[in-house]
């Protein structure tokens, strides 16, 4: 056979090995990439051993095209770490990584060139070799493998913010230290004597090159998302080419860091991709990527540990001095970073506490892995760096990893438990028994009523609801969740529940595919808002950030002076399209959040809560629905033709789950389907089009509404429409006050005011008018008049109408007769 086919025998069987393993370190209660490892150098063992044996043929051939296997260190990482970095970024919630974004930055940064530093200096006085190798050696054993540490913090599980720390470090953690390592490499290549300036700029353009790049590769990949229709396959296609598009373009054509810049699109991609992507497609997305992770993962571990045996070689007990210092220094370096320099960001408020237990155990889980492989691999590929040097480097960090791998990770479960991480804090142990109480409750009714639908014998049913019933018996015997928990945090739990089940909510209606995607954006990134509120602030802080969200964007009061300075309608007309539908979407959100209070959070907080918790959510109901009331007054043609847009829209979605539910029942072929969905999409594409904004008012038709003028002619109209003046009004301005001498009458040309009467409250839009009275008697206001938007008002004051009645004396005798009509209508 020749060389192509033993390469694919071999790593097909290695993908066998890595899915079998899968489940044994379930079983084994060990980390997958800790099996992997020890795997990965058996097989690379036995084959140096079986290619003594000549018999039977097959056996020594594939010894030998597994020993003779090798791969550069460039095919490590061009082929395997963009694919990784990746996914590792793409399912990170970036609004809950930033939570805790200072100490991220500071393990994952700060950390690298403190372990760097101190492994460095540790290592140099040791070897005889010069200092930037050591620092060499540094950089390379500063990058971590998250996937083991994870795995196992998710197994026993670990507290969520701890995971978090772990995933933000290590993903920044691999770009920094390699920036690091290659910065630190070119230096030793050159031969020229260290220059630490020429070293930090170059350090900082990898890093910041790398930063914007991502960011605007990213964008540009989002963008992108709407023009593929939904189509899943073209969504994923787009996002495998995009890693290795990125990674290839920063280092080998821009001279930025690609690693930095496959993480930082990572991020943004996953952040700005979730709004774009129906539900199902994110869902899809989702899966291939932790399948290829898997694949890519699982491969790079057990190649790369083929390579440990050829790795390690000519060791004497030197090296395995030097090893037990490098061990030492990094736990020094790591301890250092964690017990020194964290506390001063608590103290400045930049992260809210991090425990010491957390600290011991991030110290310990610093696992490496392949990344740290394949950096010492490329050393020894490197020219300029002397053969003892190559050989060095490659042994450390080589034992290092399996040193990380084998001792911290196979003792990282244990630390774990003597710290006492694994078990649930007192609040999470409180709503646990809660819930537990509920759900069985619910379970052993179900029981009971599945019992009698099938007719069972009443001693099955009570022979399967009787330990069903010891166990609600135990959950309850500590006491109701309202004796152990305050009111205070169960209505922070509360709020923090409805804050999540409100992003829940809003990413149900983009399946319905009834809103665009900025505006999903838009509504998630409230929610998360209202949810840094809730967590931050409790109570107060949930309705400062409920406020916050219905104030008016930038984006709308400039679009909204564009409009009144220049008459330019497209942007004006975008922004209130946006305002209309997330205030629309929100509406029939909190809706939902109303009965989720009462269906889910009445049983599991107690009522009490409950009621708060309600009138937290009619308040922002009332809020919601008088910003939207505002809207629909301020452009009443406008507002209807985008409720029509929206309802039409959701009746296409509605269609269309028909037809999907019949092709999947069988009743209709693939080419009828095809047909009723294209004509779908085509309506949909109608459906989408934005209705137009038509602003300008006939200030003629304006003055015919009023029955002070009822009778004139349209050309007497016509001079009274003249004497108009504009005026603006802010939001919430009161503008006129009860008990103020009268001296005009205001037409509204666009927003929307609120005349508040002692007795009741009446919204006005655009086109209606007020204060006519005090054209003629010049009385004092009868009521207070209240902006809710911004208003366009044409006033028309008392002294300038006088002055017309004065030049048209015919009109005054008009205007005296509909006067007195309308004074004998008030006095009654």
């Amino acid at each position: 056979m020749n060389d192509l086919i033993y390469f694919i025998l071999v790593i097909g069987a290695l993908l066998v090995v890595a899915s079998v393993l899968q489940p044994l370190a379930e079983r084994l209660r060990l980390p997958h990439s800790v099996l992997l490892a020890a795997v990965g150098v058996a097989i690379a063992v036995g084959s140096v051993t079986l290619l003594q044996t000549k018999e039977p043929r097959m056996i020594s051939e594939a010894a030998a095209a597994i020993a003779d296997m090798s791969f550069s260190s460039s095919t490590y990482i061009l082929v395997f770490l963009p694919a990784l970095l990746f996914q590792a970024a793409l399912t990170i919630d970036v609004r809950r990584m930033m939570e805790d974004a200072a100490p991220i930055l500071l393990l994952a940064v700060v950390a690298v060139f403190v372990a760097t530093g101190v492994i460095g200096l540790a290592i140099w006085p040791l070897t005889g070799v010069p200092l930037v190798v050591c620092l060499l050696l540094g950089s390379i054993v500063a990058t971590t493998d998250p996937a083991a540490v994870i795995a196992i913090f998710r197994d026993i599980g670990a507290p969520a913010r701890l995971v978090r720390l772990v995933e933000g470090e290590s993903l920044l953690n691999d770009a920094a230290a390699i920036a690091i390592f290659y910065v630190l490499l070119e230096m030793i290549v050159s031969g020229d004597d260290p220059d630490l300036l020429k070293g930090a700029w170059d350090l900082a353009v990898d890093l910041g090159g790398g930063t914007i790049l991502g960011i605007v590769a990213a964008r540009l990949a989002v963008s992108v998302i709407p023009l593929l229709r939904g189509s899943r396959t073209a969504e994923v296609t787009l996002t495998l080419a995009l890693p290795y598009l990125i990674f290839v373009s920063g280092d080998h054509f821009l001279g930025v860091s690609g690693v930095v810049a496959v993480a930082v699109a990572g991020l943004v991609f996953g952040a700005g991709s979730r709004s774009r992507l129906s539900p199902s497609g994110w869902a899809y997305l989702d899966a291939v990527w932790e399948q290829v992770a898997f694949l890519a993962g699982s491969l790079v571990f057990i190649l790369a540990s083929l390579m440990v045996p050829k790795l390690l070689v000519n060791v004497s007990l030197h090296d395995g001095f030097l090893l037990l210092v490098l061990i030492a220094a990094a736990l020094v370096a790591r301890a250092l970073v964690l017990f020194l320099l964290l506390p001063p960001l608590t103290l400045l408020k930049l992260s809210a506490k991090i425990s010491n237990s957390y600290k011991l155990v991030l110290t310990w889980g610093g696992l490496r892995g392949a990344v740290t492989l394949a950096l010492a691999l490329s050393v020894t590929e490197a020219r300029g760096i002397d053969g003892e040097e190559q050989r060095l480097v490659t042994v450390l960090a080589t034992g290092f990893v399996l040193f990380t791998l084998f001792v911290n990770g196979t003792t990282l479960r244990l630390v774990i438990k003597l710290l006492g991480l694994n078990r649930l804090s007192p609040l999470n142990q409180a709503l646990r028994s809660q819930v537990l109480a509920l759900s069985l409750a619910d379970v052993r009714d179900s029981i009971q009523q599945t019992a009698v639908e099938y007719e069972f014998p009443p001693t099955v049913s009570r022979a399967i609801q009787k330990p069903y019933e010891a166990r609600i018996a135990e959950v309850t015997s500590a006491g109701s969740l309202e004796e152990r928990i305050s009111d205070r945090d169960r209505i922070t739990l509360g709020l923090i529940s409805l804050a999540n089940r409100e992003r829940q909510l809003v990413l149900e209606h983009h399946g319905l595919q009834t809103v665009p995607g900025d505006i999903i954006e838009a509504l998630l990134r409230n929610a998360g808002e209202i949810y840094d509120g809730a967590r931050t602030g409790g109570r107060i802080g949930y309705n400062r950030a409920a406020r916050k969200i219905l104030r008016l964007p930038r984006a709308f009061r400039f679009a909204y002076s564009l409009h009144r300075w220049t008459g330019v309608e497209t942007p004006l007309a975008r922004q209130v399209s946006k305002r209309f539908d997330k205030f629309l979407v929100r509406r029939l959100v909190l809706d939902e959040l109303i009965r989720f209070n009462s269906r889910s959070l009445k049983p599991l907080l107690g009522e009490r809560v409950s009621l708060l918790l309600g009138e937290v959510l009619s308040g922002r109901m009332e809020a919601s629905s008088k910003a939207l009331d505002a809207l629909e007054l301020q452009y009443p043609d406008y507002a209807e033709a985008l409720s029509q847009r929206f309802l039409r829209k959701f009746a296409l979605r509605q269609e269309m789950l028909r037809y999907e539910s019949l092709f999947d029942d069988g009743l209709i072929g693939q080419e009828l389907f095809e047909d009723l969905r294209r004509g779908v999409e085509s309506r949909r594409r109608l459906a989408d089009r934005r209705p137009k904004l038509d602003l300008k008012l006939d200030k003629v038709a304006l003055i015919a509404q009023v029955p002070l003028f009822n009778g004139l002619e349209q050309k007497d109209m016509a001079r009274l429409a003249r004497i108009l003046r504009s005026r603006l009004a802010l939001p919430d301005q009161t503008f006129i006050r009860t008990g103020d001498r009268g001296n005009a009458m205001y037409f509204i040309s666009s927003g929307a005011v609120e005349v508040v009467l002692q007795d009741r409250r009446i919204r006005l839009g655009r086109g209606d008018f007020f204060g006519e009275m005090a054209l003629l008697d010049g009385g004092p206001r009868r009521a207070d008049v209240v902006a809710l938007t911004y208003c366009t008002l044409l006033e028309l004051r008392s002294g300038d109408f006088k002055k017309f009645l004065k030049a048209n004396p015919h009109i005054s005798e008009l205007i005296d007769q509909v006067a007195k009509q309308r004074s004998v209508k008030l006095v009654a």
